[in-house]
């Protein structure tokens, strides 16, 4: 059985909290991504942020079978139309270029994309959306949501629970209608986009996943299944549901 070909875009060293200055200007991520989507099947490749070069960006994304946008630092509100928060994170303005062109072309062309933390929110952002800047500033009866490692909390920290949705792609892969989740985030989904469909929420009622609510296999969620999938059932099929959607699609 053939192996989908799944895209996983970089983020830039320089935009990362804490990085020293004078390092030579570098593409980065978290190997967790790429681990998981290759325990489900694919086989994963990272994508430069040729944002100054479309056309070879473009080339590298007719490629591919499908799409998973990582987490990583806050979304630039320019990208959405509001003026910075005053808490406002670090921002990467080349990955958002970047990313927001392979959502749009992967959702033009319904190809598999599946986004994960910061990749939920830019699902959101390219079909018209909005985003909270910072929950706790934005939303003060919202339970805690920042449960950052530089913080001293695990990855794989489970800090809530959400409530899936019956009868969406996510309650079919998870089999499960409730599920703890990691949380590592600030910022968060506030004006869904036209077109999507909310399919989990958090205890506060903070959307935490969403989804096409077509066949084209769309899904965002807000937590980091890449740090959970070695031991949650759920977080594998998720992925695999994915890869399954990629292959079928190639």
């Amino acid at each position: 059985m053939s192996r989908p070909l799944i895209g996983i875009p970089a983020q830039t060293l320089q935009s990362i909290d804490g990085i020293p200055e004078g390092l030579p200007h570098s593409w980065v991520m978290n190997s967790r991504y790429y681990i998981a989507a290759a325990a489900a099947g694919a086989v994963p490749v990272m994508i430069p942020l040729f944002d100054r070069d479309r056309g070879t960006l473009r080339a590298m994304y007719d490629r591919l079978d499908g799409v998973l946008l990582a987490g990583g630092v806050d979304m630039d509100p320019d990208t959405y139309g509001e003026p910075h928060h005053p808490k406002l994170g670090s921002i990467d303005p080349s990955r958002d270029a970047v990313e927001l062109d392979l959502a749009r072309w992967a959702i033009a062309d319904k190809k598999p994309i599946l986004g994960l933390c910061r990749g939920h929110q830019v699902l959101n952002v390219a079909m018209g959306g909005t985003l909270y800047q910072d929950i706790e500033a934005e939303i003060p009866a919202a339970i805690k949501h920042d449960y950052f490692p530089t913080a001293g909390y695990a990855r794989d920290f489970l800090a809530h629970e959400v409530e899936v949705v019956p009868g969406s792609r996510l309650e079919a892969a998870f089999r499960s209608e409730k599920a703890s989740v990691n949380s590592m985030h600030h910022q968060a989904v506030k004006e869904l986009a036209p077109g999507l469909c909310v399919s989990a929420r958090a205890p506060d009622g903070l959307i935490e996943a969403v989804e096409s609510g077509t066949e084209h296999f769309l899904v965002g969620v807000q937590w980091h299944p890449e740090s959970l999938d070695q031991t949650d059932d759920r977080e594998r099929a998720l992925f695999r549901s994915f890869v399954e959607a990629a292959r079928a699609a190639a």
